[in-house]
């Protein structure tokens, strides 16, 4: 049997996700770097793997899959390691309920509106539009309260121990905490920052950190 092969970029969220998945079930695997946004990528080459044109993309012995929560619960489920799906019916909707929000509502919110468009702007020497901020710190305290309630006590999304779910959030709340508005969001809700400093120092997690992460423990948290 063959290492699989995960094409993506490093910067990417969702390529992280899959690279934390089988980090975490200990599968040697090979990165290929492909970002379907660089000036000159191979996008055709690339598109006979994902029709859409979109990263990330897993190969492994014949097979081609793309969609990130495919990948992820294939890995699980494919190999050796321990498990990344509760057993618990409601621990398992619970997952599936925190997968489905984070696509929904923290990609765009967590890491575009308030992180992305502000690093955007700093880059080409401008402030961001305080207007635009407000409205996405908004909606990024509805995600941040969301994700809080969702853990209600419990160490991980899962339950008692991690799962795809807390995978496919980490990366969003990475990037959330890159902007000083988002590191206080994870930092004034105890739940999040706690969550937060449990995963912050596992392997699979400081194997594939963001470039421009700040330190797990920031100034603005309050972790509980």
């Amino acid at each position: 049997m063959s290492d699989p092969v995960l094409y993506g970029a490093r910067i990417s969220v969702y390529t992280r996700i899959a690279a934390l998945a089988l980090r975490e079930k200990g599968v040697a695997y090979r990165p290929e770097r492909v970002n379907p946004f660089d000036a000159g990528a191979d996008n055709e080459a690339h598109r006979r793997r994902h029709p859409f044109g979109k990263i990330p993309v897993l190969t492994h012995d014949g097979i081609t899959l793309y969609e990130t929560a495919a990948i992820t619960q294939y890995v699980d489920e494919a190999f050796e390691g321990p498990p990344l799906q509760p057993a618990e019916p409601l621990d398992r909707a619970r997952m599936r309920q925190v997968i489905g929000i984070c696509d929904s509502y923290a990609f765009r919110n967590l890491v575009f509106d308030l992180y992305v468009a502000q690093a955007d702007a700093r880059r080409q020497g401008q402030e961001p539009d305080p207007a635009a901020l407000d409205a996405a710190l908004e909606r990024s305290v509805t995600v941040a309260d969301a994700l809080a309630d969702l853990l209600s006590g419990r160490p991980y999304f899962g339950g008692d121990g991690i799962s795809l779910a807390d995978l496919h959030a980490l990366p969003m709340v990475a990037y959330a905490r890159c902007a000083p508005e988002g590191l206080r969001l994870i930092g004034d809700r105890p739940a999040l920052a706690g969550w937060w400093q449990r995963l912050a120092d596992r392997d699979s997690v400081r194997a594939t950190r963001f470039r421009t992460e700040p330190p797990a423990s920031g100034a603005a948290e309050k972790a509980g």
